[in-house]
């Protein structure tokens, strides 16, 4: 049943997603309903829901202009589900402005494959990348992203080894000029991020320690997935999803490296999951096997999401 609502794009899907992100996002809003008595942070609220809705339709765009999913809702359903394994994700607006950063990275980057416009699109990325690093700083990680495109696509040109480094300069200088407007120590603000924490001991409860577990456990099984079939799928596709695998190690090394550790950080794994997740059920055409996968999902990420409450 669930295949069949999403085996095609209509209007019906995204309504359908963005009426359940809607809900999740204010079943989880209104734990702690303080943020109702300041204008300002309701303005918050709707900025942080109105970058999680891009992220989404971000997320569809990329599957869809690439060749990466055929007509269907499988990735943003995909996406919904994981994101509900952690649902304080909805609070962290840092991590969710990062992740729509990186996004709009990788789209330029998956992109690349058709060689138009490549310096613009090696650029963009790079500054994106280094724009959600302010936010998330081992965001930078994802610049190694923008160097294995220009491996897989346009390597011969000296030139597109060296814009990563003109955004760094660009996005320094715009920094610079920020901190000088708003007062604030440029240096501290880098220093104070730019720390490697190895440490995996944050948990609040074992609530969160079992949706780590459990979305560990489908990360593993998507991963292998896409690794042992790549072999089978188009040519044309394989340089992109060996970038979207490269995507999703990059992003559990932020997450691995990063201070102040949480769940949240792992937001920046899902929209290369839900890439992965969507292609898997594309691959396998067995209808009972891909319903038994999406009830599952549907069950753990209820579970997680409606324990963590």
């Amino acid at each position: 049943m669930i295949t069949s609502v999403f085996r095609k794009s209509t209007p019906l899907n995204y309504s359908l997603v963005v009426i359940l992100i809607l809900l999740f996002f204010f079943l989880f809003q209104i734990q702690d309903p303080s943020w109702t008595s300041s204008s300002f942070l309701v303005f918050q609220k709707i900025i942080l829901l109105c970058f999680i809705l891009a992220s989404f339709f971000l997320v569809n765009f990329i599957v869809k202009k690439n060749g990466l999913s055929k007509d269907n809702g499988y990735s943003i359903f995909f996406y919904l589900l994981f994101l509900l394994f952690f649902p304080t994700i909805f609070s962290n607006s840092n991590i969710i402005y990062a992740n729509f950063f990186v996004l709009l990275a990788v789209r330029r980057l998956i992109s690349l494959q058709s060689l138009k416009s490549s310096k613009e699109k090696i650029f963009d990325a790079s500054f994106w990348i280094l724009v959600a690093s302010l936010f998330q700083f081992w965001s930078i990680l994802f610049l190694i992203l923008v160097f294995i495109s220009i491996i897989f696509h346009v390597s011969r040109d000296y030139r597109h080894w060296i814009l990563p480094f003109i955004a760094l300069l660009s996005v320094g200088v715009l920094f610079l000029l920020t901190s000088l407007i708003f007062n604030f120590d440029a240096v501290s603000f880098i220093r104070e991020r730019a720390v490697v924490d190895f440490r995996i001991d944050y948990f609040k409860n074992n609530y969160e320690n079992g949706a780590l577990s459990i979305y560990a456990s489908v990360v593993l099984f998507f991963l292998f997935s896409m690794i042992t079939t790549l072999s089978n799928r188009p040519q044309i596709l394989h340089s992109s999803f060996k970038k979207i695998v490269a995507y999703f190690v990059l992003a559990v090394a932020v997450y691995v490296l990063s201070p102040n550790k949480s769940n949240d950080i792992l937001l920046l794994t899902i929209p290369p999951l839900a890439m992965m997740a969507a292609s898997h059920v594309e691959y396998v055409q067995q209808k009972l096997s891909n319903e038994i996968v999406f009830y599952l999902l549907i069950l753990c990420s209820a579970f997680t999401f409606f324990s963590q409450l």
